[in-house]
């Protein structure tokens, strides 16, 4: 399986990005993808995930009502809608899938990872 995240980038404080995670190879066992971002010094956290079959989604507390997970119909493409950027969502973010019993916010049970992409919010 292969990631490939796209879409981060410079923003000011209150603005939007549209981050993008393309799944390819052998996807067939993924059934859910998910976002992580890791900032300077800090530990890799949980953002958003999502059911390629279902749409279920979940979000991290502090991006509820900012951010949105979203899926294209064939579950391959996977966006992170984020809006009303705060200087402290400033992170490299990470796209990550696995084959999973649950929506799992725990990175470790994600089996395969982009390359990540930088996003930085200025205030």
């Amino acid at each position: 399986v292969q990631l490939q995240a796209s879409g981060g980038g410079l923003v000011q404080a209150g603005g939007s990005l549209r981050l993008s995670c393309a799944a390819s190879g052998s996807i067939a066992s993924i059934n859910a993808m998910g976002w992580f971002r890791q900032a300077p010094g800090k530990e890799r956290e949980f953002v958003a995930a999502i059911r390629r079959n279902t749409g279920f989604t979940a979000h991290a507390d502090s991006v509820k009502g900012r951010f949105t997970i979203s899926r294209d119909n064939a579950g391959n493409t996977v966006y992170l809608q984020m809006n009303s950027l705060k200087p402290e969502d400033t992170a490299v973010y990470y796209c990550a899938a696995g084959s999973i019993g649950s929506l799992s916010r725990n990175d470790k049970v994600y089996g395969h990872w982009g390359q990540g992409t930088l996003v930085t919010v200025s205030s």
